[in-house]
């Protein structure tokens, strides 16, 4: 049972921007990291980053360091996910997830420590 809502997904060219949303219509997301993961055909999921309680903290894998930013407003109960200079590559699903209380590498790397999810939005990045 999904219970988070993505937004934002769509086409996009090489080199431009994406800006994704994850809310969460019955579920308050402060006090928990949210993180961001994605899921290319034919392959596993895998993690994107993810962001502290009070969005101080956020940390990335790191094929996507210096190009994805993950930010959040609590008073509007949402997490975003700033997607720059994409590539060809970056054409996935993109879920985020809610749980545990603590953001690091460690963290932004496995979806063991979330436990509510989305189900996803696709993101296609084409020429």
């Amino acid at each position: 049972q999904f219970e988070l809502v993505e937004s934002g997904g769509g086409l996009v060219q090489p080199g431009g921007s994406l800006r994704l949303t994850c809310a969460a219509p019955e579920l308050k997301l402060d006090r928990y990291v949210i993180g961001w993961f994605r899921q290319a055909p034919g392959k596993e999921r895998e993690g994107v980053g993810c962001i502290g309680t009070t969005g101080g903290s956020p940390s990335y894998v790191e094929s996507v360091k210096g190009r994805f930013s993950i930010s959040r407003d609590n008073a509007k109960n949402v997490v975003y996910l700033h997607m720059n200079a994409v590539e060809s590559e970056d054409t996935d699903t993109c879920s985020c997830a809610r749980g545990t209380t603590v953001c690091d590498a460690v963290v932004t790397a496995r979806t063991y420590f979330f436990n509510v999810w989305g189900q996803g939005t696709q993101v296609t990045v084409y020429s």
